[in-house]
């Protein structure tokens, strides 16, 4: 999904990270209050239009269990963190999850009875699920791992 947002526009990716800056008035009493459309220019037009279309690339890309979290959301930055929290979850869940697919990965072997076809797709999610996570191993690791997991009859 990021890849997808930056390939569109990266003004947008930009806009889901840092922020949607929308438009404020500072009321005599001292109160920041979200500026009315009524007094918009265009600048001002500008950053809401960007942050609608960075909310509506979001709204597209989910299902309705994710849109039923993210409705509420004004922004495109709050939406994206909301989803961020529900996948990756917090940093302390997200480091238990690295913790577990690294533990998966060490401990990975070839079954007995399975193909190399559907040990290597049980392997690439593993590493897929660590990449998502920010978790990567170089090519030549993962090579010995799997030469590591195969069982004594594949060897010479």
């Amino acid at each position: 999904m990021t890849i997808f947002i930056q390939s569109l526009d990266f003004n947008l990716w930009d806009l889901i990270g840092d922020g949607p800056n929308l438009p404020t008035v500072t009321l005599e009493n001292g109160d920041v209050v979200p500026k009315p459309r009524n007094l918009y220019d265009d600048n001002d037009r500008k950053r809401v239009q960007i942050n609608a279309k960075a909310k509506h690339i979001i709204i597209c890309a989910i299902n309705s269990n994710d849109f039923n979290r993210i409705s509420s959301c004004i922004s495109a930055k709050e939406m994206w963190d909301r989803l961020e929290v529900t996948y990756e979850g917090a940093n302390q869940v997200k480091e238990t999850k690295i913790s577990m697919l690294v533990h998966e990965y060490e401990m990975f072997t070839m079954n007995e009875n399975e193909d190399i076809k559907s040990m290597f797709s049980r392997f690439t999610n593993i590493i897929y699920a660590l990449q998502a996570l920010d978790k990567t191993y170089s090519n030549s690791e993962m090579v010995r791992k799997i030469l590591r997991c195969l069982p004594r009859s594949w060897m010479p």
